[in-house]
C-alpha cells in the first residue's frame, strides 16, 4: 500500500516581507474571527495591518522568518524513516494553515503521488477549532479541487498518546536534572491561549490540555512535585484562559521559587518558544526576581514523538482510527471526533 501522511500546521512567514501577508490569512481565516466575510475580511485585514510592525520586531529576533517549515520538514523525514522500519511504504506532505506550502499546492501533489490511502495528521495533539478544525476544513476543500478520490482518515487529537507524553517527559526529566541546589522550583506547563468565549462555546482545547498536563505530571512520578498549567500568547483585548504564563513568573517571583517552563501545545520550535519563552519571559523573570529559569525544548523529532505519531498512523490507515483516547465531555460540541475515515 502506498501510504500518503499529511502533517498539518499553522506554518509562519518565511520573511519580514512575508509577515503582514501570513498575518492576512490569520486573521481572515473564518475559524479565528466567525463573522460573515463582508465583515470579517476588511477587519482581519486592518488587524493584520496594526500587527504587522510588532510581528516583524519579533521574527527580526530569530533571523528575520519562522523556522517552523524546516522544522516540520524534519518531523516529516522522520516520520517516513520510522515508518519504514516498520514496512510501510509512507511519504510525509506538509500543509500550512496561513502561509506556504498552503492545502492546496499540498493536495495536488499527494493526488500527483498517486497514494492507495491517505492520513491526516494535524500536528496539534490537542484539538480546537481554531487549528486542526481550520486545516482539516481547508483540506477537505482543496482535495476536492485536486481530485483527490482515494479514502482519507483523519487523526482528531492526541492529548496523551503515549509516545507524546513519554517525549515530554523526558525532556522535562533533563530540565529537573540541571535544578541549582538551595532553590525551590515550579513547572510551567505553557500552552497557547484563547479567548473565553471560544472555549464557552464548546472548543475542547482547554480540557484537552488539561489532560495532557495530567498525564505528563503522572509520567514524570516525582514526589511533591510544584507544577502549573499556564497559557501564553494573549493578544487583543478580549478576556482569555488562565492563569497566564506571564502572570505565573510574576508569582513566582514574588515566592522566590525558580521555574522549569516546559511548552505543552507547541510542537515545534517557533516564535512563541524562541521569542515569547526564550527572550521576553526570561527577561520578565529575571526583573521580577525569579532565580532560575529553564526553558524546556518541544518535543520536535523527539524517538518517543515520532514513534507516537507512528503509532497513531499505523492504526489511522487500518481503519482503526476511530475515538480519541480520551472522548470529550458532552458539553464540549466543538469536539472534532467524526468517526475515522472518510
Amino acid at each position: 500500500m502506498k501510504l500518503a501522511v499529511v502533517l498539518f500546521n499553522l506554518g509562519g512567514p518565511d520573511s519580514l516581507e512575508a509577515v503582514e501577508p501570513f498575518l492576512r490569512n490569520l486573521f481572515t481565516d473564518p475559524a479565528i474571527l466567525p463573522l460573515p466575510g463582508m465583515f470579517r475580511l476588511p477587519l482581519g485585514r486592518f488587524i493584520a495591518a496594526r500587527r504587522a510592525p510588532v510581528a516583524r520586531e519579533i521574527y527580526a529576533k530569530i533571523g528575520g522568518r519562522s523556522p517552523i517549515l524546516e522544522e516540520t520538514q524534519g518531523q516529516a523525514r522522520a516520520l517516513e524513516q520510522t515508518l519504514a522500519g516498520d514496512g510501510i511504504a509512507a511519504r510525509a506532505f506538509i500543509s500550512m494553515r496561513c502561509w506556504k506550502p498552503f492545502s492546496d499546492e499540498t493536495a495536488e501533489a499527494v493526488a500527483g503521488w498517486k497514494p492507495d490511502r491517505v492520513v491526516l495528521l494535524p500536528l496539534y495533539p490537542q484539538y480546537s477549532t481554531t487549528t486542526s478544525a481550520s486545516s482539516l476544513t481547508d483540506w477537505r476543500e482543496a482535495s476536492k479541487r485536486a481530485g483527490l478520490s482515494v479514502p482519507q482518515s483523519e487523526i482528531c487529537c492526541y492529548p496523551e498518546e503515549l509516545g507524546f507524553i513519554a517525549a515530554e517527559a523526558a525532556l522535562i526529566r533533563e530540565a529537573l536534572a540541571k535544578r541549582r541546589p538551595g532553590l525551590s522550583y515550579r513547572l510551567l506547563l505553557s500552552a497557547h491561549g484563547l479567548p473565553k468565549r471560544v472555549i464557552s462555546r464548546g472548543d475542547p482545547y482547554q480540557h484537552q490540555v488539561e489532560i495532557s498536563a495530567a498525564a505528563i505530571v503522572a509520567a514524570l512520578a516525582e514526589a511533591g512535585l510544584d507544577w502549573e498549567v499556564c497559557y501564553q500568547s494573549r493578544v487583543g483585548p478580549l478576556e482569555w484562559i488562565g492563569p497566564a504564563t506571564d502572570a505565573e513568573i510574576r508569582r513566582a517571583g514574588s515566592e522566590g521559587k525558580a521555574l522549569i517552563v516546559a511548552p505543552i501545545a507547541f510542537v515545534s520550535e517557533h516564535s512563541e518558544t524562541l521569542v515569547e519563552l526564550d527572550i521576553e519571559y526570561a527577561k520578565l523573570a529575571r526583573e521580577t526576581g525569579v532565580p532560575d529559569y529553564i526553558r524546556v525544548p518541544t518535543v520536535g523529532t523527539h524517538p518517543e514523538f515520532i514513534a507516537g505519531l507512528a503509532r497513531l498512523v499505523r492504526d489511522a490507515a487500518s481503519g482503526r482510527s476511530g475515538a480519541p483516547p480520551v472522548r470529550c465531555p458532552a458539553k464540549l460540541g466543538g469536539c472534532g471526533f467524526s468517526g475515522g475515515a472518510t
